[in-house]
């Protein structure tokens, strides 16, 4: 079964392949649906400083009554922290809001604080800071890999070229209609495993009718058609909801799509409208003022809950 498969990392490390999203579900409910996960059978769960909810996971993995040594637990250090002396205080914070010893993996969620994401600027210089401190914490065991998110191939080659220890994952935004097969080739290339956030383009998947069909012709929902086309592409999806029997659907995946159907998927160009979650950097196509993007913020974070 998919729950019990894991990948390997560059540095030995094994990681389940399949793992559970938990952006944009408050913190007051997190541990909720964190403990029925792992009642389900997740054992990986993907959380961020950003996220507000390091806190609640903790508590649904020690509430779940698993040993913690079953679970991977992945974290990721907020945007806009690109100082060794700040990264190193966030990173003792993130062990205090989870109440662990030690974290799994810790990503450097953007290159770019939010405000200036995709802008241009790639903070070469305040990225290798950050990853100096990550590397020190994964040297001193209190994590046990690094990587990035949203990394693209300038920016990891900053890492790659000036740091000691290389990345062991890159996270990025993938799905049916926007698959970066070059940066992937690319993060690979470079011994990187490659982690598909929004798998279902935050819901927006489950609306297109031509998915639909071949889901149908496979028995299967939309949902699990998108996981299963990142997990044939060698990807960890990191689908996420706040609803119990979609936390089973989505790790029923015990099909298989055909190559002709893959090739049919992979050719598919993006017409997603991601709707409200276009307010947020990594979903919209321009950049908004620090101001536009903390409303954005606070506006997607009081209506997008519950949504895959």
């Amino acid at each position: 079964m998919t729950l019990g498969e894991t990948f390997t990392l560059a540095n030995g490390v094994t990681i389940p392949k399949l793992g559970l999203g938990t952006w944009r579900i408050d913190d007051g409910d997190v541990a909720r649906i964190v403990r029925k996960a792992a009642e389900i059978g997740y054992r990986h769960v993907d959380t961020a400083q950003a996220y507000g909810n390091e806190r609640g996971v903790g508590e649904g993995l020690r509430a779940s009554g698993i040993s913690r040594t079953n679970f991977f637990v992945t974290t990721k250090l907020a945007a806009e922290v690109k100082t060794y002396g700040e990264t190193k205080k966030r990173i003792e914070g993130s062990l205090r809001s989870l109440g662990l010893d030690y974290i799994d993996l810790m990503l450097i969620h953007s290159p770019q604080p939010w405000a200036e994401f995709r802008e241009g600027g790639h903070f070469f210089e305040e990225n290798l800071e950050a990853w100096r401190a990550l590397e020190e914490a994964y040297s001193a065991g209190k994590i046990r890999a690094i990587g990035v998110s949203n990394f693209e191939r300038e920016d990891l080659d900053n890492l790659l070229n000036n740091g000691s220890v290389a990345p062991m994952v890159n996270q990025v935004l993938t799905h049916i209609g926007n698959t970066p097969f070059d940066l992937i080739d690319y993060s690979r290339s470079k011994g990187m495993l490659v982690e598909a956030y929004s798998p279902v383009a935050h819901g927006a998947a489950l609306a297109d009718a031509n998915l639909a069909a071949l889901a149908d012709k496979h028995g299967v929902s939309v949902a699990q058609l998108c996981i299963r086309y990142c997990l044939q592409l060698g990807l960890v999806p990191l689908p996420k909801t706040s609803n119990t029997a979609h936390l089973r659907d989505n790790a029923a995946l015990d099909f298989t799509i055909s190559d002709m159907d893959m090739a049919t998927l992979k050719g598919v160009k993006n017409t997603v409208d991601y709707g409200e979650a276009a307010a947020f950097p990594v979903f919209g196509k321009k950049r908004k003022s620090a101001v536009e993007s903390a409303q954005d913020f606070l506006f997607t974070t009081d209506r997008m809950k519950g949504m895959n």
